[in-house]
């Protein structure tokens, strides 16, 4: 085999059933599937997707291992000269898993994306660039991230993003839920951080093989992404973005955040980040009395959520020597 395809399970079978059967009949000769389970009570549904799909393959973890350690277990067992990191709850469209894999086997990148699409086949962001210090993570803040926005759209600083691409585009880090990688470069740039449970693991993954070449997004191929399903499912929340920083899943994203910050660009511009979510605390209150006052609303509107905020930030500086010490540590947040 020259591609291993991998995909985590955690309570989705019936998500990677859709996804087995959106490419694996017209490719079942060409790709290896090898799915990593997290979840525990799988033994029927193991039975019904290795009879159905006869060229998937089952490792299990024996706990909930999160997205790195699991990818890096299917890297492992992956034959493939070429792997392709996919999430669970995505649809192949038109053939993009074999068109992305030629086109990235004859090109100079050693890692590429495809565009995302959310169920509404519009584009969702697929590839990204890194801001000095990661300080588009201020941009979530409420209230002190728009003031932050309006003044980087005064100063015509570039997105830390693509928002649709339409052809190749040269990237810093690719969305994790569709991210093919030479296995060559991972040789050389190492496996996922297995300190990260979940989310912004590809982006520190990402700035360790971008030393080992170029990476990019082929906007021509598209796949469809049903964002966070399976992580809303597990935290219990709706929210399909990475905006949320009030709840468990908030929590897990900025606790993440803040650990990739560490890890990518150092201990100065974590205290600095840090800060800055912690003089958003009296902002946040003071601009949710004011627009509740002005709105003719109850003036303790909403106040679960900075609540929310508030406990996340205190978890933060609990765990920040374990975090600055760079020692180590599974941050599961759950």
């Amino acid at each position: 085999m020259s591609l291993s395809v991998i995909i985590i399970n955690y309570k989705s079978i019936g998500l990677i059933h859709d996804c087995l059967s959106s490419f694996l009949p017209v490719q079942a000769e060409n790709v290896e599937v090898i799915i990593v389970n997290n979840d525990m009570d799988t033994n029927i549904q193991q039975q019904t997707l290795t009879t159905e799909f006869t060229n998937v393959s089952w490792v299990d973890m024996g706990y909930n291992a999160g997205f790195a350690r699991a990818n890096n277990a299917g890297i492992k067992a992956a034959t493939g000269s070429i792997v392709l990191l996919l999430n669970p709850d995505t649809l192949i469209v038109d053939n993009a898993i074999i068109q992305a894999y030629h086109a990235l086997h004859k090109s100079k990148h050693i890692a590429c994306g495809v565009q995302l699409l959310y169920d509404d086949k519009t584009p969702q962001i697929s590839g990204n660039y890194v801001m000095k210090g990661g300080l588009n993570y201020l941009l979530p803040l409420p209230y002190t991230g728009k003031f932050l926005k309006a003044i980087a759209q005064l100063l015509q600083v570039k997105k830390p993003n693509i928002p649709d691409a339409s052809t190749e585009e040269e990237v810093d880090w690719i969305n994790g839920a569709f991210l093919m990688v030479k296995k060559e470069a991972i040789t050389k740039a190492g496996l996922l951080d297995e300190d990260f449970f979940l989310y912004a693991e590809e982006a520190e993954w990402c700035s360790r093989l971008k030393k080992q070449g170029s990476l990019c997004i082929f906007g021509q191929f598209k796949v469809v992404h049903l964002q966070g399903k399976t992580a809303n499912e597990t935290f219990g929340t709706h929210d399909k973005g990475y905006f949320d920083l009030y709840t468990k899943k908030g929590l897990q994203i900025m606790v993440s955040n803040f650990v990739r910050i560490r890890k990518e660009f150092g201990v100065a511009w974590y205290l600095f980040q840090l800060a800055g979510y912690t003089a958003t605390i009296p902002v946040f209150f003071i601009g949710l009395l004011l627009q509740n006052i002005f709105t003719l609303n109850n003036p303790f509107k909403h106040f679960s959520f900075l609540s929310g905020f508030i406990k996340n930030v205190a978890r933060l500086w609990t765990l920040t020597p374990t975090i600055i010490s760079n020692k180590p540590y599974f941050y599961k947040m759950l």
